[in-house]
């Protein structure tokens, strides 16, 4: 008999007949867009659970992802988000945000083609005013220029006081993005991931 974790994320999540799996649509993905993935190889669980672990779920009413690529936070997110809690994920490859809305049928989630960029924004025509956490797996080192300081200023502009940007990467060059708005950056790293990750929690006190 399935668990109760397995029927509430089976509810969400769901792929129509014709769609790919999920493993097809990200490496179409990739190999189509590699400068804007991270990874040929999504994040393992592990990763995922360590990344989330230090998000207080209780004050959590806007939760946003940077390129979720095929959805792979999506599940955990949702299951430990409070019901009047919302959640934007916001992508340039429209491929991956067609994915999203196709087969993530929770109305708390909102897939949004664009750029992070705009995230504040994208979070005011959503009917909020800040972020409580932000994530995200982006490539910072390989960004278009201008474009990594940029998501990062608007980020912490975006973010509320007490909330953090969760950052996952394959290069600690990411951590040069944070320094100059962070009032603290923890880190650790995952080594059960294919690469292993670097894993920042940038807070705004």
């Amino acid at each position: 008999m399935p668990s109760t974790t397995t029927v509430a994320r089976r509810a969400r999540t769901r792929r129509p007949a014709g769609l790919p799996s999920p493993w097809g649509m990200f490496l179409r993905g990739f190999f189509k867009h590699p400068v804007m993935v991270g990874s040929v190889m999504p994040s393992t669980q592990k990763l995922i659970d360590k990344m989330l672990s230090r998000v207080d779920w209780a004050n959590t009413k806007l939760f946003v992802e940077y390129g979720p690529g095929v959805g792979t936070f999506c599940p955990t997110v949702l299951e430990h988000m409070g019901p009047d809690a919302h959640y934007i994920a916001i992508d340039t490859n429209p491929d991956f945000i067609r994915y999203l809305r196709h087969t993530i049928t929770d109305k708390r989630f909102f897939a949004v083609n664009g750029s992070a960029a705009d995230v504040r924004q994208i979070i005011a025509d959503h009917g909020h005013d800040h972020a409580d956490y932000m994530l995200s797996g982006l490539p910072f080192s390989t960004l278009p220029a201008g474009i990594g300081p940029r998501i990062a200023s608007e980020t912490f502009e975006a973010l509320r006081p007490g909330g953090a940007f969760l950052v996952y990467q394959f290069s600690p060059k990411v951590k040069d993005f944070l320094v100059p708005h962070a009032d603290r950056i923890d880190h650790a790293m995952e080594w059960w991931n294919v690469p292993p990750a670097q894993l920042y929690w940038a807070w705004k006190d």
